[in-house]
């Protein structure tokens, strides 16, 4: 075989020799070895670049904890037929660590996937592979990762619990499609922080089910910025709740804070305790907008109001440029409950000024506002 796989008992290293690569048969047997030890074990990737298919490290495992150490490449396979809905999937695992060094990348190899990916204009369309997907985990951390040009979403969580990404650079086309930088769906106790993105859609998006989400220090451009939803899309969607976004700034991108619910939505859920604050807009299309009639096709029915009620949601300290003159859009379907602006300044350099636009927001307006509220 081409690669050695030592297991270090002594000190509890499973670490992957490259002489001519590796294949995912190897990473699974180092896999399967690190989570079968006892005590703390370290899979270790050391430097070269390692081209492999999907790769899925379930648990449960034996090991108290496992850090998955990457100091190559991992770059995907390009043929699409070989994949399934991701591409490097940790599944069912308590106490992992995933961690790079000397600028570790995973690269989802995605522009030769962009050009087959619908989903943009299709309903039905097929969906292309996300390059990370963490499921069912618990106590997780991700840090010092670079994940560049995925396929369809870089990094996605969903259903896990107590989760860290600390220190992600994220990198694709701004016109690369539905390139999301971390989806987070069904998901609680979720921290990211110190984190850079440019992608060609939603730097950060929080879909149904999720709650107890901080998010900090993080730069998005390009990109569409960062959205709660879309929301109401689907039957028995779960609420979205306590989520607090600080210190973000956004440049060039097509929204800043957004929050996207569908209408016609099947069932009824909430979206609520939100407080997105310490914002700052560098040539931003939409600043600040809620969207309850959120579709992205051209044949949309506006036949019923979302069935998503959004309840206490404060905008706070929110600064910068408008690169639209309708600096903040607040279009609710049922009427809001408890939706606050507090010192708001927004300026468009184009004729006019900024301005404001609402409908059924029943806003609360707090402190310095430009644009000017709505009447």
């Amino acid at each position: 075989s081409n690669f050695f796989l030592s297991l270090l008992s002594c000190s509890n290293y499973v670490v992957i020799d490259r002489y001519l690569g590796v294949g995912v048969q190897a990473l699974m047997a180092a896999w399967k070895a690190a989570c079968g030890a006892s005590g703390t074990v370290t899979l270790l990737i050391p430097p070269g670049t390692y081209y492999i298919g999907p790769t899925k490290f379930h648990g449960p495992c034996k090991a108290s904890a496992i850090t998955f150490l990457l100091q190559g490449t991992l770059k995907a396979a390009t043929d699409l037929r070989r994949f399934g809905n991701d591409w490097i999937e940790f599944g069912w695992v308590k106490d992992l660590t995933v961690a790079g060094q000397n600028n570790a990348i995973i690269n989802g190899q995605g522009a030769a996937s962009w050009p087959f990916n619908k989903c943009p204009i299709r309903k039905d369309c097929k969906v292309l592979p996300i390059s990370v997907l963490f499921v069912n985990n618990q106590n997780t951390v991700v840090r010092d990762i670079k994940s560049v040009n995925s396929k369809f979403f870089h990094i996605a969580l969903l259903q896990s619990k107590n989760m860290k990404l600390i220190n992600i650079q994220i990198n694709a086309p701004e016109n690369s499609p539905n390139t999301d930088g971390i989806h987070i769906e069904r998901s609680t106790g979720v921290v990211i922080s110190d984190t850079r993105i440019s992608t060609g859609d939603d730097c950060i998006s929080i879909g149904q089910g999720s709650d107890n989400i901080d998010i900090a220090r993080v730069h998005c451009g390009p990109g569409h910025g960062m959205s709660i939803g879309s929301l109401g899309r689907y039957v028995d969607e779960g609420d979205v709740t306590r989520v607090h976004v600080r210190n973000m700034t956004f440049v060039g991108t097509m929204n800043g804070v957004r929050i996207k619910t569908w209408e016609n939505s099947p069932t009824k859920s909430l979206a609520a305790h939100m407080l997105f604050e310490n914002m700052v807009m560098k040539d931003v299309q939409n600043p600040i907008i809620i969207d309850q009639k959120y579709c992205p096709y051209y044949d949309c029915e506006h036949k019923h109001v979302s069935g998503v009620t959004l309840k206490d949601i404060t905008f706070k300290n929110i600064k910068g440029t408008s690169s639209m003159p309708v600096a903040v859009l607040l279009r609710c379907g049922v009427p809001c409950q408890g939706v606050v602006l507090q010192d708001v300044d927004l300026k468009y350099m184009g004729e006019g000024g900024s301005s404001s636009k609402c409908e059924n927001a029943m806003a609360t307006y707090v402190g310095y506002q430009h644009p000017e509220p709505c009447a």
